[in-house]
């Protein structure tokens, strides 16, 4: 049997991980400086991190959520005090995509409403749902002409308003720091005002924080730049480390009821084991405020470079953009320096490095890239 073959490959087999490090299966050495789109949060093969999980595979590897599980308690109320939204109520599932399904079902049940608003270059994740919702032509499937939505451009009150004055739309989702569209953070005076829109016209706010999330902003969540309170919050990515975990994170004004979500693997033992290691480095190694120092510092100097016609921003989610190809210079990096680093369309490099990186891990990329640019 082959596999169906849907992702373009690297030839190159890492077998090893340490920290901001990994090694391929012929002993080279590179610098991560992506963590497979943002998974990656408190380093790869944290000793905590495996030790806790090592822990938990000794005592039961997997249970349902037909029985009392304490992990889901414990991390919800490690989760609450972490986000500051300890009011909030969490609900555990596997992915980011299967977290904002979720999202967008509880704001169709409160509501009675069907419409999602969206955004350009939003990317929501790749389920029916979510894809529905997703401006990205690539990715459409035929049968989203048949979803009711609406897809905006960021930072427009005036369309915002237009189209939730018809009291129809059950949900805005937004991304606190758009991803996969170039990493491009919305406005705080849009955010505030998309907020007063919502709840002057009936309409719940769901913030994706699937990427944006865990400290990767410098912030717990990136909307906390803002003064919003958003109805839900969704997660996932940095939240386990690299192992398969999202949550929802669900405003007390929305009541929960036997039977209302339901999910098979989400919250299992060592998926909550995971999520509480992650959320306990994080604390311990103070790694939401390295976060934005080495951000600051990355970005300053990526700022200097001529070559960039914008860089955009905040703590360890940073996008450069070239009015060229950002190919050549990636493969360079890749190649020559062993420096791996992500991409969002043709023209943008996207830097997603595990919240421990240290000012050597900058120094290194940063001789590189000048290296790779003049080759370029």
């Amino acid at each position: 049997m082959k596999l169906f073959d849907v992702y373009p490959l690297f030839d190159i087999t890492p077998v090893k991980g340490q920290d901001c490090y990994v090694w391929d299966d012929q002993g080279t050495k590179y610098l991560d400086l992506y963590g497979g789109h943002a998974v990656i949060s408190i380093g790869h093969s944290h000793p905590h991190y495996i030790q806790r999980i090592s822990d938990q595979v000794n005592k039961i590897g997997f249970y349902s959520n037909s029985v009392q599980n304490p992990l889901q308690k414990e991390l919800a109320e490690k989760l609450g005090e972490a986000s500051e939204m300890p009011d909030y109520q969490l609900f555990l599932c596997n992915s980011g995509a299967e977290a904002n399904e979720n999202a967008l079902k509880l704001a169709s049940f409160k509501t009675g409403r069907s419409k999602i608003v969206a955004f350009e270059k939003g990317f929501h994740g790749r389920t029916s749902g979510a894809v529905a919702i997703t401006d990205n032509p690539k990715i459409i499937a035929p049968f989203n002409a048949d979803h009711q939505k609406e897809i905006l451009s960021l930072n427009d009150l005036d369309s915002v308003e237009k189209v939730l004055s018809k009291k129809d739309v059950a949900a805005v989702i937004i991304e606190g720091i758009q991803g996969i569209g170039g990493i491009v953070v919305p406005d705080a005076d849009f955010m505030e005002g998309l907020e007063k829109l919502c709840k002057q016209y009936g309409t719940l706010l769901i913030l994706d924080e699937i990427q944006s999330g865990y400290g990767r902003s410098g912030k717990f969540f990136a909307f906390q730049y803002t003064n919003i309170k958003p109805d839900m919050v969704t997660m996932a990515k940095g939240m386990g480390n690299g192992f398969p975990v999202g949550g929802v994170l669900i405003s007390p004004e929305i009541e929960a009821s036997y039977g209302l979500l339901g999910t098979t693997f989400g919250g299992n033992h060592l998926a909550c084991a995971a999520s509480l290691a992650v959320l306990e480095v994080i604390k311990d190694e103070k790694l939401i405020a390295n976060s934005f120092n080495q951000g600051k510092i990355l970005k300053d100097q990526l700022i200097k470079i001529n070559k960039f016609k914008e860089v955009r921003g905040v703590g360890l989610m940073i996008g450069a953009e070239l009015n060229d190809q950002v190919s050549p210079i990636r493969m360079g990096l890749l190649r020559k320096n062993h420096i791996f680093t992500g991409v969002s369309g043709t023209n943008t490099m996207r830097l997603l490095p595990p919240l421990t990186l240290q000012g050597s891990h900058v120094d290194y990329f940063m001789s590189s890239l000048g290296e790779a640019m003049d080759s370029g």
